[in-house]
């Protein structure tokens, strides 16, 4: 029988253990010290070939969106040209599907236990109508399905450039596009902060301070373009926030990243040495790679924040969906 390697958490106050095959590489969540700057183009902006590479990664996956992780990354343009020429193939195959399936499902579960408000009561009292909470419903899916595609490749990312290896085993199932899910929205309306009011900039640097990041990611900026709305959602996250049993879980959900990052194909031959130069190409030594970590560190936060949002509106998961 092979080795297993045990690593804790703690969960509910109890100590969860995560049992992954021997030779995995333990990808500690660690936020990096200091913050890396990041330069992500908007999209807007995007010209050529970053245009071209943008519009490639959301036909790809499948979303509305260019997360702002690919962003950073495509900042480097070598290292981003061999990420994602290797994690390509990958993304378009079933077992990438079913892993993004599998940690939503996963995700899901840490936060079914979370003190939140059902925020629909509020709402209506409030005069939004049936139709613009589905809206809402609606965002928060696309984010709910799209987030864990950058999650995982970000953590491929990171696993590379730690010396790892993706080491499934092979298969030419294709993914079918209408199995990803997340497609009722086709583009998304941003609330940047140059267009919001002064409460929507509070919650901003409120979301900024409390998560300890030096930007606003795109969920919240979208779900902003209901402002009384979001801000009614960010205080309640919040409140689950600061608690002590939220860290562990999301520590849980990024541990179960790193398992199934671990159980994919190499379908691209994506290789650690190629991947390393391709970095050092753009950048002085260390400098790409804290940018992968900040990511890789956040993204298991947010997609259990988004997790949340949808608890809140409607109080489903997508097992009742599906």
């Amino acid at each position: 029988m092979r080795r297993r390697r045990v690593i804790c958490s703690l969960r509910n106050g109890l100590a969860r253990i995560h049992r992954y095959p021997a030779g995995m590489i333990d990808l500690a969540r660690k936020k990096p010290n200091p913050i890396p700057a990041i330069h992500p183009l908007p999209e807007y902006l995007a010209r050529g070939p970053r245009k071209a590479v943008y519009e490639d990664t959301k036909a790809v996956l499948q979303v509305p969106w260019m997360g702002v992780v690919t962003m950073a990354f495509s900042h480097y343009p070598t290292f981003y040209d061999c990420l994602w020429s290797g994690v390509r193939p990958l993304c378009q195959n079933r077992a990438f599907l079913e892993a993004c399936k599998g940690l939503r499902t996963f995700t899901e579960q840490q936060v079914a236990n979370f003190d939140l408000n059902g925020l629909r009561g509020a709402l209506g009292t409030r005069g939004f109508a049936e139709q613009e909470c589905a809206d809402i419903g609606d965002v928060i899916e696309v984010f709910a399905v799209g987030n864990f595609p950058y999650l995982l490749i970000a953590t491929i990312a990171r696993l590379l450039l730690q010396d790892g290896t993706l080491s499934g085993v092979p298969t030419v199932v294709a993914a079918n596009i209408e199995e990803r899910g997340g497609a009722a929205v086709q583009r998304l309306v941003l609330m940047e902060r140059h267009h919001a009011d002064a409460q929507t900039i509070e919650v901003y640097d409120d979301i900024q301070t409390t998560l300890g990041l030096p930007f606003v990611n795109t969920d919240y900026r979208a779900l902003a373009r209901w402002p009384s709305y979001f801000a009614l959602a960010w205080a309640d996250l919040k409140s689950v926030i600061v608690t002590p049993d939220y860290e562990p879980r999301v520590e849980s959900v990024h541990q179960e990243a790193v398992k199934l990052v671990h159980s994919l194909p190499n379908l691209g031959g994506l290789d650690t040495a190629k991947l390393k130069a391709a970095a050092l190409n753009d950048a002085p030594d260390g400098e790409v790679e804290a940018v992968v970590q900040l990511f890789q560190w956040l993204l298991p936060g947010l997609v259990t924040n988004v997790a949340c949002f949808q608890q809140q509106l409607d109080g489903s998961t997508s097992q009742s969906r599906v």
